[in-house]
């Protein structure tokens, strides 16, 4: 929720630099955000994202200074990068984990803005631009995954990038433009190269337009409530700048094991084989983020109508993530959190565990049993967002929501002081 300024220059040049720049008003206010009293640990992803951008970016920029877009030196530029830089192999497994651990976060993230109805009016925007910022981080990730140019680069880069000639009329011409010819070669590495250099200030620039929508309306809380009152709000900083920077920290700790003890252990063995077109890998497979799309993408092994298997699979995979774009409009429930909604709880955590079980079979072969197992959790995902949304919108009876956030949180102090007397042996 927006409020008005409580800022107040303390000197001339903050007088003179408030009337042409406000910007230390800007980072005032922020501070000053009156923010639900009520919010978890489950909100402190939005920082936490914010800082591993950041780290994303830093690092990305001193690798592309020693990395040379060319395939027949970007290997082992690479490898020079790991062997002969300054702390290069530091800075590559950051960078390289980094991207994992941003996609951790962004999924926690989002599965949290599920939960919590954080995409309801008049968040939609809001919600509409962390599906862009998403989409972004996909297509930057899929071509940094390129940029190593082993084994499962090369063919990965194939393999998708071939998915787009399943489109009609247009496909072919698609896929000749990434290429930049008739196959994955030099022109494509320098086109994923660029991309990938650029689209993080991009996802930069989509982060700000996000924050900015989110302090139109203000956050969501667990209860689902708007703010009634200045009681049911307390100042962004110092009390979650401070909860927020503890999680931030054991998020590092996390970050920090797999950099330091297990780097290699979110890869694949075959990039570590410089690229060749001659020599196809038993088992091609992506990135672990993007496993429970390409199990999508694979599930469908049969004709639909006029459409074949191929253009079904590239439909479904990309419907998938357009489905998150409408998702405001097709859960129409008045109760926003599904802290109060028992029946959309139970189904959501079908949903979180049919997510897990895409991703894996996303990294198994694409044969019996696994498929027709793609199949059922596939359909279950689709059948969440365009059946069970819209029929518990209607059907589905919630509990009674407190009056306000103050209620709430004060009833769960009561209920935890009960249970502790409850608990102490009788004198």
């Amino acid at each position: 929720m927006s409020h008005p300024s409580t800022y107040v220059p303390g000197s001339a040049f903050e007088r003179f630099l408030d009337k042409r720049l406000p910007i230390i008003r800007m980072g005032a206010d922020f501070m000053d955000f009156p923010t639900p009293k009520n919010l978890n640990y489950w909100y402190t992803f939005g920082g936490i994202l914010s800082l591993f951008l950041v780290i994303q970016i830093a690092t990305g920029v001193v690798l592309a200074m020693h990395y040379t877009p060319h395939v027949d030196f970007a290997f082992w530029s690479v490898e020079h990068i790991m062997r002969d830089v300054n702390y290069g192999d530091l800075l590559r497994y950051t960078h390289s984990n980094g991207a994992s651990m941003f996609f951790v976060a962004v999924y926690l993230h989002m599965f949290r803005g599920l939960y919590y109805g954080s995409f309801k009016e008049p968040r939609e925007v809001l919600w509409i631009l962390g599906v862009v910022i998403f989409v972004l981080m996909m297509a930057t990730a899929f071509m940094g995954y390129v940029l190593p140019w082993g084994q499962m680069s090369y063919w990965g880069a194939t393999v998708i990038t071939s998915l787009f000639s399943a489109i009609p009329v247009v496909g072919d011409s698609i896929k000749t433009l990434l290429w930049g010819g008739f196959s994955v070669d030099n022109p494509t590495l320098n086109r994923f190269f660029a991309l990938h250099f650029l689209l993080p200030f991009a996802i930069a620039g989509m982060v700000v337009l996000h924050i900015w929508a989110l302090h139109v309306p203000g956050n969501t809380n667990p209860t689902g409530v708007e703010i009634k009152s200045k009681k049911d709000t307390i100042p962004f900083h110092p009390y979650y700048t401070v909860k927020d920077g503890f999680a931030i920290i054991l998020f590092l700790i996390m970050f920090a094991v797999f950099v330091f003890y297990m780097p290699n252990v979110l890869g694949h063995a075959d990039n570590y084989i410089e690229a060749n077109a001659m020599v196809t890998p038993a088992h091609i497979v992506p990135e672990w983020y993007f496993l429970p799309f390409y199990a999508m993408l694979r599930a469908v092994t049969f004709d639909i109508f006029f459409i074949d298997a191929k253009l079904g699979g590239v439909l479904v995979m990309f419907g998938s993530i357009l489905l998150l774009f409408i998702l405001p409009w097709l859960d129409r429930s008045k109760v926003r959190s599904m802290r109060y909604r028992p029946a959309a709880k139970i189904f959501f955590l079908f949903f979180v565990a049919d997510a897990i079980w895409l991703g894996w079979l996303g990294g198994k072969p694409a044969e019996q049993p696994y498929i027709w197992q793609a199949q059922i959790a596939t359909a279950y995902y689709f059948i969440y967002f365009l059946i069970i949304l819209p029929l518990l919108s209607i059907m589905e009876t919630p509990k009674e929501l407190p009056k306000s956030i103050s209620e709430a949180v004060l009833a769960k102090k009561k209920k935890q002081v009960e249970q502790a007397s409850a608990a102490q042996p009788a004198e």
